[in-house]
């Protein structure tokens, strides 16, 4: 079986003028799986955009009504459903100093959410370690510069597929999956990205409910908090 992981961002990684940083998404089991949500999200966005939005108009969660950001939430009612949510006050300031140093923790953030979903799911019986041969993750390309790209691959690689080795700890963590194949991690642009848009609306509802620290009502979610 191949995995297939459709995610975005919500929030600005910005310590002075932000609380929370979001990373939202959905996981799908199969192509069939993946393309039936497809069909399901294009369905509920044309009953939105028959009301009063232009063809070309990209229905992106900042730009919706909450009533409408709910309706396609829905729409994806039964896919699984994953995200961290980043508390940026606990983080340390020299991480901020940088460029590089804070996409490597946004990376880190983003591997370790999807490993510890990708491990619930094992531990739920919704799939076997031996039994995925490659995943594909389509990630916004808001959420990431190209040539950061590759890193994050390999990052994610590390994880699911060789395992990583903590040198403070002398411990080595086996990865996620026994007889992975590849990863394979795609930069899209959700206009023309069907499920790119729906991970936009996970990331927002994730995002809006940790505003309102209602964070337990974010039910059938595999979610992590950081630091």
């Amino acid at each position: 079986m191949d995995l297939f992981v459709y995610s975005d961002e919500s929030g600005v990684f910005d310590k002075e003028h932000n609380e929370i940083f979001v990373y939202g998404g959905l996981i799908f089991l199969g192509k069939e799986q993946k393309d039936l949500y497809g069909r399901k999200y294009l369905a509920a966005e044309k009953a939105i955009r028959s009301k009063k939005y232009a063809l070309n108009k990209e229905l992106k969660a900042s730009k919706i009504s909450n009533t409408e950001k709910g309706k396609l939430y829905r729409s994806m009612n039964g896919a699984i459903r994953f995200g961290v949510i980043i508390n940026q006050k606990n983080i340390l300031e020299r991480i901020f100093l940088s460029k590089k140093d804070k996409q490597r923790y946004l990376d880190y953030a983003y591997k370790i959410s999807l490993k510890r979903a990708l491990e619930k799911m094992i531990d739920n019986g919704l799939i076997a370690k031996d039994n995925i041969e490659n995943v594909f993750v389509y990630v916004d390309e808001h959420s990431m510069a190209t040539n950061g790209k590759y890193e994050l691959r390999e990052g994610i690689e590390q994880e699911l597929k060789n395992g990583t080795y903590n040198r403070q700890y002398d411990k080595f963590f086996p990865p996620v999956f026994d007889t992975l194949g590849s990863i394979h991690l795609s930069i899209c642009d959700s206009a023309s990205v069907t499920l790119i848009r729906a991970a936009d609306i996970v990331a927002n509802h994730i995002y809006y409910m940790a505003l309102k620290r209602n964070i337990e009502k974010l039910e059938g979610i595999y979610l992590i908090t950081l630091p």
